[in-house]
């Protein structure tokens, strides 16, 4: 299956690296606002053709599937034209920056029979399965609460200006400070949620700005927040509670507490981060204080095992990066949806439904909080190695 990449920046070496796991897959041209970077950029990656409109892009009928890897400001506007052009779209996050305008994109997909979906993937990938496959087996029972973190330190005091990729393109920090860390970060664990527990019915949240001056060295137009805190209820009963930062110290931990026991892992931007299982130890003597206490909290011990993966995470990905993600597994899951006329796992109404909640958690004053969800999908199907 032949794409186009629109969009030449920072991220899309990192699909680059992953698209060599799927060698069926092949780049046939690139374009960029950029003139210049889109011809660094396919020089580098020995690309074939450097489109010099959009235009030219949407009348390439060699192009099945468009990766818009834009400015999150744009991939609306994007995105809607390659679906008008008939072709299929997998967009890089949020699918777009309104609600209104994703659900547009989301009916303009159903009308004219394509698909189009959203980054991240990671809910593909062997921890999330993994995470998921020991739900379904009910190995820590009932889950009832998820803590899930997404700290990334004080990135304004990082050496961020210098931060560039391998083919050339320095890391857009004005872009992401104005789009903010919660649209950039929360799907990766909000996609893990959805999936795991199905749709949710209710945000509730608070925002701040905490740093209003990140160190520029050119103006931030749009003063995002920098810190975010939401309880999401799902229909099943489970709630969650998810912190999104550019403030606190790293921590991208998950902890799913059930009813007999703790599901856990430390990573998710690395698809083999392990998984681990704790449980309450065999009572023993307690103190009178403790036989008051929960049981969790009663036991002096409590037991911590590693939870098998379901299988090795290998594939090919940026090595000097600090996360071990695969970026095109979710190009690759829509291309075999599109060839075996199969419904995509990652669908366009289960993007919506993430991109509602996403915008719920980012701006509380615009979608209401707490935000009725007005939107849902069918479950998800594991992949066919995570499944029993």
């Amino acid at each position: 299956m032949q794409l186009a990449i629109i969009g030449c920046g920072f991220i899309a070496d990192d699909y680059m690296y992953t698209l060599a796991n799927y060698p069926h897959l092949q780049v046939v041209g690139v374009l960029d606002v950029i003139s210049d970077r889109a011809t660094r950029f396919a020089a580098f990656w020995k690309i074939p053709h450097v489109y010099q409109t959009l235009d030219e892009v949407l009348a390439d009928s060699r192009v099945d599937i468009v990766l818009n890897l834009t400015n999150p400001k744009s991939h609306f506007e994007i995105s809607r034209a390659c679906l008008l052009a008939d072709k299929h779209v997998y967009s890089e996050k949020p699918l777009a920056m309104v609600f209104e305008e994703a659900r547009e994109l989301a009916q303009l997909a159903k009308q004219r029979g394509l698909y189009i979906t959203s980054a991240p993937c990671s809910v593909l990938g062997e921890t999330a399965q993994t995470l998921w496959k020991a739900l379904r087996q009910q190995v820590i029972g009932q889950p009832r609460l998820v803590y899930a973190e997404l700290d990334d330190g004080m990135i304004h005091q990082m050496n961020y200006r210098e931060w560039i990729s391998d083919s050339g393109s320095p890391w857009p920090y004005k872009d992401e400070f104005e789009v903010g860390c919660t649209l950039e970060h929360a799907g990766y664990y909000v996609t893990w949620l959805a999936a795991f527990f199905g749709p949710a019915k209710s945000v509730s949240t608070f925002t701040s700005q905490l740093i209003p001056d990140k160190q520029t060295d050119v103006p931030i137009e749009i003063m995002s927040p920098d810190f975010s805190v939401a309880c999401i209820e799902f229909a099943s009963g489970v709630v969650a509670r998810l912190t999104c930062s550019i403030v606190a110290p790293h921590d991208h931990s998950l902890r799913i507490v059930g009813d007999d026991g703790i599901l856990s892992t430390h990573e998710c931007w690395n698809y083999g981060s392990p998984v681990y299982i704790k449980r309450p130890t065999a009572p023993s003597k307690l103190s009178r204080v403790a036989k008051r206490l929960p049981v969790l909290n009663a036991i002096p011990g409590i037991a911590e095992q590693q939870y098998p993966l379901v299988r090795k995470s290998t594939y090919q990905y940026r090595t000097a990066d600090a996360y071990q993600m695969d970026y095109a597994r979710g190009v690759e899951e829509l291309a075999a949806a599109v060839e075996e006329k199969r419904p995509c796992r990652m669908s366009a109404q289960f993007a919506l439904h993430v991109n509602e909640i996403v915008l719920s958690i980012q701006y509380p004053q615009v979608m209401g909080s707490p935000r009725h969800l007005t939107t849902s999908f069918e479950p998800m199907r594991p992949m066919i190695w995570a499944e029993p």
